[in-house]
């Protein structure tokens, strides 16, 4: 049935007019700064916030891709903000899909994992477009952004089509853990993560009616056997533990999906996390062996 679920959000996304892959399409813009490189930002639903930024090699091959979730408490943040990122992967021959969604302002958890999927079915259907094998992608997220990567590789029973692995730098895993950690706490950090997982949930905590949406919310409850594989990244002493990456591992290992955690000296958190020495050239390495 969850399965079942999955295609038929895949299945139902649909362009919006006037967006770049309207019938009037703008030109794409080419060389941004790299060379052979085309770069174009489309929409993928109704909402300004639901648009992705796509970089690609016009050279007539296929390629594997990327797609980049954005990290900002669920409630803020842009994917401007990962342009650096984006670049590096394009420079790797990756298509990239620098995405935007709704922030939890606007709408609910599940929006957010609704807006991944709906940005891979139109990156997948107009793959062509952009030479990308649609049967070859990873989603890598930042904070917020990992919990919606690890949340769409483990939702229903799997298998998303084409999807090889999901990358979580300081993914917040549980937000149930994060609630609770937050109300014990005096780290302001960990405060603002309880309540932006509140507001996440549509300003409800975890308890009677709200029960659903915050078990909906729990990557680890949702582990499954055709899971992609997970690499995730923590700072030793950041304010999201790697407690919460290990709950995953467990569970994940329990139906026979590798997970793999690693840790860093230090609090550094999400992309100052991500720039830290060795780590960027070890999550780039993981990829490459998902996609090879």
């Amino acid at each position: 049935m969850r399965a079942a679920v999955i295609a038929g959000v895949l299945a139902a996304v649909s362009l919006v007019p006037g967006t770049a892959l309207a019938s009037k399409d703008p030109a794409p813009s080419y060389g941004d700064a790299l060379g052979n490189t085309a770069m174009e930002t489309i929409s993928y639903g109704p909402s300004r916030s639901q648009a992705m930024d796509v970089w690609w090699t016009p050279d007539y091959s296929k390629h594997p891709a990327v797609f980049l979730i954005h990290g900002g408490w669920w409630s803020s943040g842009d994917k401007k903000y990962m342009t650096e990122v984006t670049r590096s992967y394009v420079e790797l021959g990756y298509t990239v899909f620098n995405l935007n969604y709704r922030l939890s302002g606007e709408a609910a958890w599940p929006a957010q994992r609704t807006d991944a999927f709906d940005a891979i079915a139109t990156a997948r259907r107009h793959a062509d477009r952009w030479n990308f094998d649609p049967t070859n992608y990873v989603v890598v997220g930042f904070s917020a952004g990992g919990h919606i990567a690890a949340a769409v590789g483990t939702y229903g029973d799997g298998a998303l089509p084409g999807l090889k692995g999901v990358v979580g730098v300081s993914p917040v895993i549980s937000p149930l853990r994060a609630y609770t950690d937050g109300a014990a706490s005096t780290d302001p950090n960990r405060v603002k993560l309880r309540d932006a997982a509140i507001k996440l949930a549509g300003g409800c905590e975890p308890k009677g009616k709200c029960s659903r949406v915050w078990a909906s919310m729990e990557v680890p409850w949702h582990a499954s056997k055709r899971d992609a594989p997970m690499l995730t990244v923590h700072s030793d002493d950041e304010f999201v533990p790697v407690t919460q990456s290990l709950l995953l591992k467990d569970m994940l290992g329990q139906v026979g999906v590798k997970m793999t955690v690693f840790t860093e000296p230090g609090i550094s958190h999400s992309a100052p996390l991500y720039r830290q020495l060795g780590v960027a050239d070890r999550v780039q390495s993981w990829i490459q062996e998902q996609l090879s």
